[in-house]
């Protein structure tokens, strides 16, 4: 973007537009009201799965888990939301590149905080004990291990919403019926950094033991990281 100041032509440098791209998406989606499908869907799982007193593990694998769906629906909602005339607005303004990174940042931010306030209410509710309730499980661990596992399932829950979302799959039918396939295979396929999240939480419960889950939050990063780049150097070529 470029503003003037008197007589001077003031270049504004790329990370200035790229945050300044991202603040108007995250101001798009807040004003649309379009996020308030996912937390509910999101608020609903954690209602019917997480219950006062119950093990504390088991229960931020389950918020975990239940996450990425979520988190897939709103780096999609994001990467859409913008009409064809405003996105080629937007696109000649800041770049398609980082118009669409812009995009994807807005949605794994709104998901990280609702991975956050998840986490944070499974801590009230739950109870720091092992499955059958007899070993004691540290509380600060265990939040810290929650907070890891949800932040997993967040990032590669947005890698999922935009490999199934324009410019990769521009059909609105396909598009949905890609995202619900991929996010239930990121959770049960051998090797998904997600899986192995929330397994290493439900499997620590048994015996109250915490296992940070960093080899997999480190994945989930290299792989959002590598369909981001994919994505925005597709979005700079086809539109």
């Amino acid at each position: 973007m470029v503003a003037r100041r008197g007589s001077r032509t003031a270049v504004r440098p790329p990370g200035r537009r790229t945050a300044a791209a991202t603040r108007y998406q995250a101001a798009l989606l807040a004003r649309s009201q379009r996020w308030l499908a996912p937390l509910l869907l999101y608020a609903a799982f954690l209602g019917i799965g997480v219950r006062a007193g119950q093990p504390l593990l088991d229960s931020l694998g389950y918020a975990a888990a239940a996450l990425l769906p979520v988190a897939a629906w709103l780096v999609r909602l994001c990467v859409t939301q913008e009409p064809p005339a405003a996105r080629a607005v937007t696109a000649a303004a800041v770049g398609p590149s980082r118009a669409h990174c812009a995009s994807l940042l807005t949605g794994l931010g709104y998901a990280l905080a609702l991975g956050g306030a998840g986490t944070g209410t499974v801590l009230l509710m739950s109870a720091p004990v092992s499955t059958d309730h007899t070993v004691a499980v540290p509380l600060l661990p265990a939040a810290l291990a929650g907070l890891l596992a949800a932040g997993c399932s967040a990032l590669l829950g947005g890698a999922v919403g935009a490999l199934c979302a324009r410019p990769v799959l521009r059909r609105h039918g396909w598009s949905l019926a890609a995202t619900v396939s991929a996010a239930l295979l990121a959770l049960v396929t051998d090797g998904s950094p997600a899986k192995a999240a929330v397994t290493d939480l439900v499997t620590g419960s048994l015996t109250g033991t915490v296992r940070l889950p960093l080899l997999p939050a480190a994945g989930a990063a290299v792989v959002v990281a590598a369909v981001a780049a994919l994505t925005a150097r597709l979005a700079a070529l086809r539109e």
